[in-house]
């Protein structure tokens, strides 16, 4: 069967979806790379979705991808808000609640893998449970 190519805009560009999927397929390999396991992509739940679960001993890491051009308005790290962060922390403690677990008990931090224009910042512990 044919693969149907990614839906594109006018100007050629990858759908902002397509490019989504790319650049966190990116950041999984890239984060594999550095020793973490995978354990899930994209989870939604009714507040909002963690774009990667990653494991790194026995910790379990939730990992938010960003991706800028350029750093002109901030770069990409900056765009991980104190709004997005509540976000996250709800849907992570949704997953977790599933999973037959929670915050009391799983080790667990969250991560920012930021991708500006060419660069790639790793924010380990980007936030926490408390913030």
């Amino acid at each position: 069967m044919a693969q149907i190519p990614a839906r594109t805009n006018r100007s050629g560009q990858l759908s902002r979806q397509a490019a989504g999927a790319r650049w966190e397929s990116q950041a999984r390999q890239w984060l594999e790379h550095q020793g973490l396991r995978f354990v899930a992509a994209n989870v939604r739940e009714r507040c909002g979705e963690i774009d990667l679960i990653m494991r790194q001993q026995h910790v379990t890491v939730f990992v938010e991808v960003r991706y800028r051009q350029s750093s002109l308005f901030g770069g990409a790290a900056a765009s991980v808000t104190r709004n997005k962060q509540q976000k996250l922390l709800q849907t992570a403690r949704l997953w977790l609640a599933r999973h037959n677990a929670s915050f009391d008990t799983v080790d667990c931090r969250f991560d920012v893998l930021a991708f500006t224009g060419n660069e790639i910042e790793w924010i380990v512990d980007a936030f926490s449970t408390c913030s």
